[in-house]
């Protein structure tokens, strides 16, 4: 029993494929069309090189660290990722259509100019951490335009993000500056308050006085033990000299006694220093951490104005837009041409060996 005919079997007895000539004919104009459309009309490539840059390579970290301006708004996210996303974002699309007025030049909506630039521009990272940009189309300066204005309105675009994180920065700084300049106002009128309140510029000097003094008076005392001795040896107690000297010692020892009092309320005793110098070492303290704050956040809002000032310098332009010399293939036709050789290929093929049953195959008497 002869098995059906298959479809590939049907295909290749066609009529129009019995004759290698008409096979010939066919096939060959079919490829050879598709050969030409591959290569004209010309296309053109035009691409451009660029890669993210941060303050290190600008030679403004030191500048920017000393401002506390050294940190990425991104943090620590991969930079190529990032500007690879915003490069595909529809805000780039709508800057690079506006620039480049393509609703008038291409006679499309803004949906179809959205859809046209999505499908032709290509946007890829490459070794290294550089991205490039590319299209592909007959006109030259069209395609060089384009990427152009890619370039340009992603660098545009990541300068708006940064200027706006910094502006929340300065925002949220000024307000700390504005506090910590109060606090350091309240601080050294606290200060101040004290120092009068004590009669003197610096009050650790009525301290030194007191550390001094204590000392002094027992050197002294020390001194009228030794002239009393001596007295001693050539008076009696009852003499004039040797009475006074026991006076002068004894007044000595009440002095040593009133300036060791710690009685903090009593001036000029060592009471009355140590509360003085724990007093003031507190609000010296106090002064001295809101004009480091006070320094701090100034020193960061500075920072801010350089963020700006940097913030359109977040690309860096290996390779300005340019045409590619090398001529430019249209691969679909190309692959359509392939293909239809390949199935010439196995037409013939398939004529030289038919299998068994097939309608190409002789009948056996």
């Amino acid at each position: 029993m002869t098995p059906p005919p298959s479809l590939i079997d049907a295909f290749v007895s066609a009529r129009p494929f019995r004759t290698f000539r008409s096979r010939a004919l066919i096939f060959g104009l079919a490829i050879a069309l598709m050969a030409v459309l591959a290569v004209f009309p010309e296309r053109y490539r035009a691409a451009v090189t660029l890669t993210p840059t941060d303050p290190q390579s600008l030679g403004l970290s030191g500048t920017l660290g000393q401002l506390g301006a050294i940190n990425n708004v991104f943090g620590n996210q991969a930079a190529v990722e990032i500007a690879l996303r915003v490069s595909k974002s529809v805000q780039v699309r709508e800057i690079v259509i506006s620039r480049l007025n393509l609703e008038k030049r291409l006679g499309m909506s803004r949906l179809e100019l959205h859809r046209y630039l999505e499908d032709r521009v290509d946007q890829r990272s490459l070794r290294g951490g550089i991205i490039q940009i590319e299209m592909t189309d007959r006109d030259s300066t069209l395609a060089r335009d384009v990427v152009a204005a890619y370039s340009s309105a992603m660098q545009s675009r990541l300068a708006e993000i940064s200027q706006s994180q910094t502006t929340y920065k300065r925002n949220v700084l000024q307000q700390l500056v504005t506090e910590a300049s109060t606090n350091l106002a309240r601080a050294q009128a606290t200060f101040d308050a004290f120092r009068l309140k004590n009669g003197a510029p610096n009050p650790l000097s009525n301290v030194d006085v007191v550390s001094m003094r204590i000392p002094q008076i027992e050197g002294t005392i020390k001194a009228k033990q030794v002239a009393l001795a001596t007295a001693r040896k050539l008076y009696t107690d009852d003499n004039t000299v040797v009475q006074q000297m026991l006076a002068e010692i004894e007044a000595l020892r009440v002095q040593l006694v009133q300036v060791r009092e710690r009685n903090p309320d009593v001036s000029t005793t060592v009471g009355s220093a140590v509360a003085t110098s724990s007093a003031l070492f507190k609000l010296e303290r106090d002064l001295n951490v809101q004009r480091a704050l006070y320094d701090s956040y100034l020193k960061f809002l500075q920072g801010t104005a350089v963020e700006n000032l940097t913030s359109t310098a977040n690309i860096r332009i290996l390779e300005p837009p340019f045409i590619d010399t090398d001529r430019q293939i249209w691969w679909p036709a190309a692959a359509v041409s392939l293909a239809l050789l390949l199935i010439w290929g196995m037409i013939e093929f398939y004529r030289q060996r038919p299998p068994v049953g097939s309608s190409l195959d002789p009948v056996v008497p």
